[in-house]
């Protein structure tokens, strides 16, 4: 059985809620930053039973799991709206490294062997903790939008700095998605190329958008989310298992 806890940690003066899943194996093991989608029509993380499945699931196979409650900076009553058009990278950034910093802190860990999951905003998330978080060792996102667009003054689009990416990249994207796009998605594998990050991606006929989300009849698909699944576990464990320790 995972065993899962809830701890909360200051970031730039506000306290986040980070859940965090060990796995029920012999330590040392990698770790995940688990970057959440958009709750819709949830307070917090633990109504989303999307993320908390996915954790768990890491979990099982071997992934310590933090995942950071990147909606703290306003009140889980707040629209849910307000929350993403407010949002800001330089904050998501503070967010993901709090929970990074969880995983490197945590004796069970291996410090080096820690990368980020995101799916839809959470993939774009994981995009941008891979450009300013240089000690990842691999980057998993799941049809993330909006790479191409800044939030917050200030911030550059993300899809600038995929120079600054330190790690493997691997993305799972439906074919019949419009946010991203397949054209956008052209884009997210042109960048990388021409910043010489390694990656591999994975496209689904049949697929749109959210296509792991389960609790989503109409997004879920079934057959393209499980072996997603596959290939992402496939993939860190390549990136964070390969190896062993010294």
């Amino acid at each position: 059985m995972t065993k899962s806890t809830i701890t909360n940690v200051d970031v730039l003066g506000s306290s986040m809620e980070v859940f965090v899943y060990r796995p029920d194996v012999a330590a040392p093991y990698p770790g995940v930053v688990l970057a959440q989608h958009i709750p819709v029509g949830h307070a917090g993380i633990e109504n989303d039973e999307f993320t908390l499945k996915t954790a768990q699931r890491l979990a099982e196979n071997g992934y310590a799991v933090a995942v950071p409650f990147i909606f703290h900076w306003w009140p889980k009553s707040e629209d849910i709206i307000v929350k993403r058009d407010e949002s800001r990278d330089d904050w998501m950034v503070a967010d993901c490294r709090a929970a990074f910093d969880i995983l490197v802190n945590d004796p069970g860990v291996r410090a080096d062997k820690i990368g980020v999951v995101g799916h839809c905003w959470g993939g774009r998330v994981a995009w941008l903790a891979a450009c300013h978080i240089a000690e990842l060792a691999a980057c998993a996102i799941f049809y993330a939008g909006r790479v191409k667009l800044a939030m917050g003054e200030g911030n550059p689009p993300p899809i600038e700095l995929a120079a600054n990416i330190n790690c493997k990249v691997a993305g799972f994207w439906g074919n019949d998605d419009q946010n991203p796009t397949p054209e956008h998605v052209d884009d997210y594998a042109t960048a990388l190329t021409a910043a010489n990050v390694p990656h591999e991606f994975h496209r689904y006929d049949g697929a749109g958008h959210a296509f792991q989300n389960f609790p989503s009849e109409g997004h879920y698909r079934h057959e393209a989310s499980e072996d997603a699944w596959g290939k992402l576990l496939t993939f860190l464990e390549s990136e964070l298992c390969s190896q062993t320790v010294e």
